[in-house]
């Protein structure tokens, strides 16, 4: 063995070591499922090798989640030790203040609704 082996993990199981997953049946249905990129590479198999360097890109719902690993970890432990685990690279939320919005507080009335919904074909065309 040289010095230069890098040390690697299967991707489900630093997912669930992350704690990006709660179960690491869950991981590797995420990763299954084409919800995760490694190096800008979508991965179908969940025992790909990755480890410190990696860059993970994970569609976690509405959210997409783009993290750097710095190391492999050893166990699931408490969240600041899975914190200690990657870096986090996502880009913050753009606000775009041309999007239409309901201008008053609380749930829409029927006159707000026929509004935002002009404004949403307008914003659309």
């Amino acid at each position: 063995m040289t010095d230069t082996a890098r040390a690697t993990i299967r991707l489900d199981k630093w997912l669930f070591f992350a704690r990006l997953c709660k179960t690491r049946t869950l991981a590797a249905s995420e990763v299954a499922d084409g919800r995760v990129r490694v190096n800008g590479t979508r991965i179908a198999k969940p025992a790909q090798a990755v480890g410190p360097g990696d860059t993970i890109t994970y569609a976690r719902g509405r959210d997409v989640l783009v993290l750097r690993i710095l190391d492999i970890g050893t166990r699931r432990g408490p969240a600041p030790e899975a914190q200690g685990l990657y870096s986090d690279l996502t880009p913050p939320p753009v606000h775009d203040p041309a999007a239409p919005r309901v201008e008053s507080g609380g749930r829409p009335t029927g006159k707000d609704r026929r509004r935002l919904d002009q404004s949403r074909r307008e914003y659309l065309d």
